[in-house]
């Protein structure tokens, strides 16, 4: 019997192994296809809409003072944000702040707790790819 383990700690495993700050977002995008192939035969790739959607969607789950992941980083992922304590999070697309997404580690570390506070679980690789790549593309 093979033990479970979790797809992110998977994510993180395979792109750790890599040499710091040389893990490309398309290798971040295909550690996350692959992950979601395993959950998802059918996985069919991933979608900026979709993840524009999961930026914008409004979630019960989790924390009520950040129902969506636009309540800190705002409608428009070129502009800064600012956290409910007034911390103000800098633009999350890359064209904007080019060094974000170049650490698979942190990335994984900000899903989780992001993820969790606005969903009230974790994100899905699916989820996560979907929202790289809108991301990406901004």
């Amino acid at each position: 019997m093979k033990p479970f383990v979790r797809p992110f700690a998977l994510i993180v495993a395979a792109l750790s192994s890599l040499p710091a700050g040389a893990a490309s977002h398309e290798a971040q995008l295909a550690a996350y296809a692959s992950a979601a192939r395993a959950a998802s035969p059918a996985f069919a790739g991933f979608s900026a809409e979709r993840g524009k959607a999961l930026h914008l969607r409004h979630f019960a789950g989790g924390k009520p003072d950040t129902p969506a992941c636009a309540t800190c980083h705002g409608t428009d992922p070129r502009a800064a944000g600012r956290t409910p304590a007034g911390k103000v999070v800098e633009a999350m697309a890359i064209s904007i702040t080019p060094a974000r997404y170049t650490d698979p580690a942190k990335v994984e570390k900000w899903f989780r707790r992001n993820c969790t506070e606005v969903l009230g679980r974790e994100c899905t690789p699916l989820e996560k790819g979907d929202w790289l790549s809108f991301m990406l593309g901004q």
